[in-house]
């Protein structure tokens, strides 16, 4: 029994080790990989003119989205509503939450410059929390739609009741105001 304990705790010591390595490994890459986040977004024309139809992201699972103070990058689902982009972060008040979404807590405490690389595109943005319960009802319905398997009003009264626990933040990409890039 002794033996298979050992075993067992070294395949978890190994487990761990390849994990923080990985992590370690893509921390400076330009984007994120599909289980660890990255570096900064560097690669891809950046955007400019008039804010898009942001309607084609209906069409999209997940973007590349880049926080700053630290600089690091994840994949993150993206909704459309009336016009406007958002980005959620879900189990907020979670231990996993808690260590998982470090950028959704730094975006919160200040640090709200953002990128996003949609196709291969960069967007200067700045992300804002959310918590209007008009605004969270149609982000809401977007979010049941594309990742809930439908918009029943059950899926979207869970969203709502998610965001107003503080389970899930909700921050909408808007345009930056100063209009620059700080790199």
């Amino acid at each position: 029994m002794k033996l298979i304990v050992q075993i067992i705790g070294i395949l978890v010591m190994l487990l761990l080790l390849t994990l923080v390595t990985l992590r370690l490994k893509h921390q400076n890459d330009d984007g994120p990989s599909v289980l660890f986040p990255g570096g900064g977004l560097v690669s891809g024309p950046l955007h400019t003119g008039p804010e898009p139809d942001w309607s084609f992201t209906d069409d999209l699972f997940t973007i590349e989205l880049e926080t700053s103070d630290p600089v690091s990058s994840r994949r993150i689902f993206i909704m459309e509503s009336d016009g406007k982009v958002y980005v959620p972060s879900g189990y907020m008040r979670s231990f996993l939450g808690r260590l998982w979404k470090d950028w959704a807590f730094d975006v919160e405490a200040g640090s709200k410059q953002a990128v996003a690389r949609i196709d291969g595109v960069r967007y200067e943005r700045e992300l804002i929390r959310i918590q209007d319960p008009a605004v969270i009802d149609g982000v809401a319905r977007k979010l049941a739609m594309k990742y809930a398997g439908g918009e029943t009003p059950e899926a979207v009264a869970e969203i709502m009741q998610s965001v107003a626990d503080g389970d899930t933040w909700i921050f909408e990409m808007a345009p930056r105001r100063n209009g620059s890039s700080e790199r």
